[in-house]
């Protein structure tokens, strides 16, 4: 088996843990294995298309607490993100964006995670849900970081575990399928793209399912931990993947 090949699945393996487990982060993980040694648009389309594979199976699986008027305001907000964020894209300074971003999660999440009473938001309603859902759809098209604000959103919000996976996981089923019409529309994604594809699907399989069977019967309080550590996880990756380009740029 060639050395791509094993980097392909290890990569789907892993992220399809920890999507099946938190309901997210499937590229965050993915990438961490495929940025090193696959072409960029390539590892771009596998993690799109491990991601929306994953929350299909986790769609299947994990059916619990699903609110579809909870839903809505984010998944209508982040529908009108997504085409703001495309026209953004050109004005933006993505390594900026990245830098900042992954200050504040890599900063702020970790405070949480050791606090021992999180802040937690009642005010705003569905208007603010659709805002913040509409800011995951901009940041998904300025770098795929569609799921990172509602997340920490519906932690804020004090919402409980099935609640909460129930709208993650669903609002990036959403952003992700979207996301993947626009590649294939695009020609990111084409016949050649789909051996690769075919490697990712089967590879996530078996550790998804394995996920989702354990975050049925983690703990609320574990849950939390979980899902501020990843985003304690993503800022650091963010931060990572930024900060050498911009102290070129001062150099």
């Amino acid at each position: 088996m060639e050395a791509q090949t094993l980097v392909i699945i290890a990569g789907a393996v892993a992220a399809g843990f920890v999507q099946g487990l938190s309901g997210f982060g499937f590229g965050l993980v993915a990438m961490s294995f495929w940025a090193w040694t696959i072409d960029p648009r390539l590892a771009a389309a596998m993690a799109v298309f491990g991601a929306l594979t994953g929350q299909i199976i986790a769609a299947i699986t994990v059916r619990r607490g699903f609110d579809l008027t909870q839903l809505a305001p984010f998944v209508l907000g982040g529908l009108l993100g997504l085409p703001l964020g495309m026209l953004l894209l050109p004005q933006v300074d993505v390594q900026v964006f990245k830098a900042f971003l992954g200050t504040l999660l890599a900063v702020w999440c970790p405070a949480m995670l050791f606090s021992a009473q999180l802040p937690r938001i009642t005010r705003g309603g569905r208007v603010a849900d659709a805002l913040v859902g509409a800011g995951g759809g901009v940041m998904g098209a300025l770098g795929g970081f569609t799921g990172v604000l509602p997340t920490l959103w519906c932690t804020l919000r004090g919402m409980d575990k099935d609640a909460q996976r129930a709208i993650i996981q669903n609002f990036n089923l959403s952003m992700l399928l979207v996301t993947f019409v626009t590649y294939v529309a695009t020609g990111i994604i084409t016949t050649a793209t789909l051996p690769y594809l075919a490697i990712v699907a089967p590879a996530l399989l078996i550790p998804s399912l394995l996920g989702a069977r354990l975050y049925i019967g983690i703990s609320e309080t574990a849950f939390r931990k979980l899902v501020l550590s990843l985003l304690t996880c993503t800022g650091v990756a963010l931060l990572a993947s930024s900060v050498p380009g911009l102290l070129r740029r001062l150099g």
